[in-house]
Formats: C-alpha cells, sequence, structure tokens
C-alpha cells in the first residue's frame, strides 16, 4: 500500500496544472452518463475556474453557442469517439477486425500478393509491372529493345468490398441509468462511429435513441444524451397517447423497441446498400408501442407490445434487413429480457445475446462485421 507525506506548500515546489485534454478527459467521462447536464454545470466554473474554461476554448474542445450555452465541438466530439474506439478495442489489434472483405473478385481494393493474366476491360491502374516486364523480357528472350505486348501484361488481383447500412438502436428508457449500462452503450455506438468513418467510409451509420418514442441522434445529440428519467411510479400503467394531439405531460422512460424498429426501416429504405443491418441494445422487454397514430404505454410488459414489436421485426427481415439483438442484463438474470431477444432472433432469424456492459464493446462490434453478409459472384 503505498505512503503518502504532506507538508505545507512553501512554494518553491513546482505546480503543474491540469492540460486540457485532461480536463477535457474527465468531462466527456461524466457525458457518457449523464450527457449535457455536465455542459450546464460548467458555467459554475466561469468564477472560479475561468482559466480551465479559457484552456479548453483554446484548444478547441468545447465552444459557446448563440445563447452562451457551452457545447463539444466537432474536434471534441471526435476525440471522444476516437477515444472509445481506442479503450474499445486495443488499438495494436485493430486491424484483425479486417476491412470487411469478401471472396468476391471484382473492383475494389488490391492485393498486392496475387496476381492474374490481363482480361479485355481490366483497369490498368493495377498493372504488376514487375511480372508484366518478366514476361516480356522472357518472350523476347532478353533481346533489347524490349516491347509489352497485350500477352504480356499482369494485374494485381482485387477484391469487392461491400458497403453497408447500419442503423444502431440505443435504449435511452429510465432502466438503462443503472450500472453503467447506458454509458456502455453510449461509448460503444461513439466508437462504432469513428470505427466506420475510419475504415469504412463506404458505409451508411445512424444512431436512434428510443424511449416512449424515438428519434435520430446526430453525432452532438448522441454525445449529449442521457436516459430519460422515470417520471411515473405507479405499479401498472395502461396509457393510450393520441400522437397528433399529445397531452402536455407524456411519460418519456418506456422501451419503445416497436417504434425503434420503424424507424430504422424507414431509414434503410432510402438506402441501395446489399447489406443492411438494425442493431438494438436494450436492458428491458418493450413496454411501449404504436397502433396507427395513438401511442400505447404500458407496463408491467404485456403480449400485446411484444407481437406488435415481434411483428415489426418480422417486417424488417422481408424487407432483408438483417437484425441483431442484445440484451444487458447487469443485477439480475432477467430471464423474459433474455425470452424476448430470442424470439425476435427466431422470427427474423438474427441474433441474439445478451451479457453485462463491459461485454457489450466485443459483441456488437463482431455483429457489426459479420451483418455485412459476402457478396457472391455470379
Amino acid at each position: 500500500m503505498p505512503r503518502y507525506e504532506y507538508s505545507k506548500w512553501d512554494g518553491s515546489q513546482e505546480f503543474t496544472p491540469q492540460s486540457a485534454d485532461k480536463v477535457f478527459e474527465q468531462i466527456s467521462e461524466y457525458m457518457l452518463q449523464y450527457g449535457d447536464e455536465v455542459l450546464d454545470s460548467l458555467k459554475e466554473w466561469e468564477e472560479e475556474h475561468p482559466d480551465v474554461l479559457d484552456m479548453l476554448i483554446k484548444q478547441g474542445l468545447i465552444e459557446r453557442d448563440g445563447e452562451g450555452r457551452y457545447r463539444v465541438t466537432p474536434k471534441g466530439i471526435r476525440r471522444v469517439e476516437h477515444k472509445a474506439l481506442d479503450e474499445l478495442f486495443d488499438i495494436r489489434n485493430r486491424d484483425t477486425f479486417g476491412r470487411h472483405d469478401t471472396d468476391f473478385k471484382g473492383m475494389g481494393q488490391v492485393l498486392h500478393d496475387e496476381s492474374k493474366p490481363y482480361e479485355y476491360g481490366d483497369p490498368i491502374t493495377n498493372l504488376n509491372m514487375h511480372e508484366t516486364m518478366r514476361n516480356a523480357i522472357a518472350r523476347q528472350r532478353g533481346e533489347p529493345p524490349i516491347r509489352i505486348s497485350e500477352d504480356d501484361l499482369v494485374l494485381y488481383e482485387t477484391e469487392y468490398q461491400t458497403t453497408c447500412a447500419t442503423v444502431i438502436l440505443l435504449d435511452m428508457s429510465g432502466s438503462m441509468s443503472r450500472f453503467g449500462k447506458f454509458a456502455a452503450a453510449k461509448k460503444v455506438a461513439l466508437a462504432l462511429q469513428a470505427m466506420v468513418r475510419g475504415k469504412y467510409p463506404g458505409d451508411f451509420l445512424q444512431i436512434a435513441g428510443f424511449y416512449s418514442y424515438t428519434s435520430p441522434l446526430s453525432e452532438r445529440e448522441l454525445l449529449a444524451s442521457a436516459p430519460k428519467p422515470v417520471s411515473i411510479f405507479d405499479p401498472r400503467v395502461r396509457l393510450r397517447v393520441n400522437l397528433d394531439q399529445p397531452p402536455r405531460f407524456v411519460p418519456q422512460h418506456f422501451t419503445n423497441i416497436h417504434a425503434g424498429l420503424q424507424l430504422a426501416r424507414r431509414i434503410l429504405r432510402r438506402h441501395s446498400a446489399k447489406n443492411r443491418q438494425i442493431i438494438v441494445i436494450t436492458d428491458g422487454e418493450p413496454t411501449a408501442h404504436v397502433e396507427g397514430r395513438d401511442l400505447l404505454l404500458i407496463y408491467p410488459p404485456c403480449e400485446q407490445t411484444a407481437r406488435a414489436t415481434l411483428s415489426e421485426a418480422q417486417q424488417c427481415a422481408k424487407e432483408g434487413i438483417h437484425i441483431s439483438s442484445f440484451a444487458l442484463v447487469e443485477d439480475y438474470f432477467y430471464l423474459e429480457l433474455v425470452n424476448f431477444v430470442q424470439r425476435m432472433a427466431e422470427v427474423t432469424g438474427g441474433v441474439a445475446a445478451y451479457g453485462n456492459a463491459e461485454d457489450l464493446g466485443n459483441l456488437v462490434v463482431e455483429s457489426f462485421v459479420k451483418g455485412r453478409k459476402r457478396r457472391r459472384a455470379v
């Protein structure tokens, strides 16, 4: 156990304040769990720690909007995303995730260890000059001048790489605030955004949050997001809300996987990628669904909501969308939740898994990569 000795500071010791990077790292850690409430608290620092805020602003990590509120800059958002990626997936082993390669040969990534004879229509940009010259020299028996003919041409093999459109549905219901579940799920989403931008720039990725309603989240909104606080505590809830004329108060903390799947399906319809997938991260059974223009909030969970959610999942599968569901079971083995994600996998032919927040990163990334199905040669 380390021992510490304390003495009065006499002014001779060198004092080194925290760097902007270190302060921002601490702020971003709190934002993973609590969202933009952390930024609101920065206003309290204006008088007590103005030098800290100036330091963050000069580094381009935070800024003030038109209303004087603090927010994270695009540079700061990228910093958080890359840190999340580095923490979840060891940077030294990042190449093990590959680049979604397939067995289909065609236009795509150049493979420098395989070559093929030239065929009419092949791009000359992939010319293997060394092998081409060797063929020409052998054909002319080394007699100068060496002239290259079409029969001498050798090209590097290329490998077809698929593109993928993905929607990640992130549970923002009230129970996600417990045991660090939401922070872990948000970190995975941030890391995937960094990974797609860096390794799969041709892919489409959209994050959406579901609670009583559902909504797409921009990168800034994702970082600022937090679970919806529980606002009613009745042991039984049966509410029907007209979406065209909603009351002033609607509880936000329910789990509407049904609406999340509907939104994801609408988003993916707009993309022509051969591979489309939905990744659902949740910690509870669905307790809300939509019927026509009505929102139904029902607790405890009921079969009516489950059927509506499973029906929407089936519709996604019919449209060729692959679904992977991940159930976070932190505090107890929630058998009914496990049963529900397994039912969803059965009706869609998708993937179901459950585990704790620490396991989530590897599970989701593996599913993300495998969900990009291989395109077969024709």
